[in-house]
């Protein structure tokens, strides 16, 4: 099972936001690629990034800092997402040596975006869901989609992508768990792996994710829980390694 630790990049630097509010902004540092290096220093086996500027603008900002970020990682790959609308930033960020991008909005507002992009970077696309409810949340979780996020999972396991990482936007950033039900119904509904995400806070998180392993959860993105200092990635993952 995959902790990942996430860095999100806002103006070059390493910060936090609670349930992706721009205004509720923590920095944690002005190096993320030394942040990388802790976390791969602690057993991380991947880093997640997302480029909150690149978001809102709808295409990369902070490429210069996820590329220190990549080169800081070394062999342990790297998945990125905010802000990715087109191939060619698909092909801008595998060309620095990202191993998989990852997409949003995009999955619902054009489909066929994912479905070419698919066929042409086979195992290089991860799709992020972000819900709601049982709805899927787009354009910066400020509207609903009217598809739910089963239906969106199963079209996206049409399209064959890699992943799935399920967000319930109501826990991101609030340390009060994550939603292990919602995350195991998607998981059994379909067979491609799912990555949780939203609301880890605590070690006995991450026993409740690991019992999760057999319905097909492979790990989960890791935020505030560890740069408040909730738990130690290294202690996580004796747990899900044991």
């Amino acid at each position: 099972m995959l902790l990942i630790p996430a860095i999100d990049l806002k103006n070059g630097q390493c910060v936090r936001l609670r349930q992706g509010d721009f205004n509720d902004v923590t920095v944690f540092s002005d190096d993320p690629a030394e942040m990388a290096r802790r976390w791969i220093g602690d057993g991380a086996e991947r880093i997640h990034v997302v480029d909150l500027d690149g978001a809102l603008k709808g295409a990369p900002v902070n490429l210069r800092a996820v590329e220190k970020i990549v080169q800081a990682a070394g062999d342990v790959p790297v998945q990125i997402g905010g802000g990715i609308r087109d191939e060619e930033t698909v092909q801008r960020y595998l060309n620095i040596g990202v191993s998989y991008v990852i997409l949003g909005t995009r999955v619902i507002t054009a489909p066929h975006f994912l479905h070419d992009l698919c066929i042409e970077y086979p195992r290089h696309v991860i799709v992020g869901l972000d819900a709601k409810g049982d709805h899927v949340a787009v354009d910066g979780w400020s509207k609903l989609s009217h598809h739910t996020v089963v239906e969106i999972a199963q079209q996206c396991e049409h399209d064959g992508v890699e992943a799935i990482i399920y967000t319930d936007i109501g826990r991101d950033g609030m340390l009060e768990g994550f939603n292990a039900e919602s995350t195991q119904a998607l998981a059994r509904a379909i067979k491609t792996p799912v990555i949780a995400s939203g609301g880890i806070g605590s070690l006995d998180d991450i026993r409740k994710l690991k019992d999760l392993e057999g319905d097909g959860v492979v790990g989960a993105v890791i935020g505030r829980a560890l740069y408040e200092g909730k738990f130690k990635l290294a202690d996580a993952v004796k747990i899900v390694k044991s």
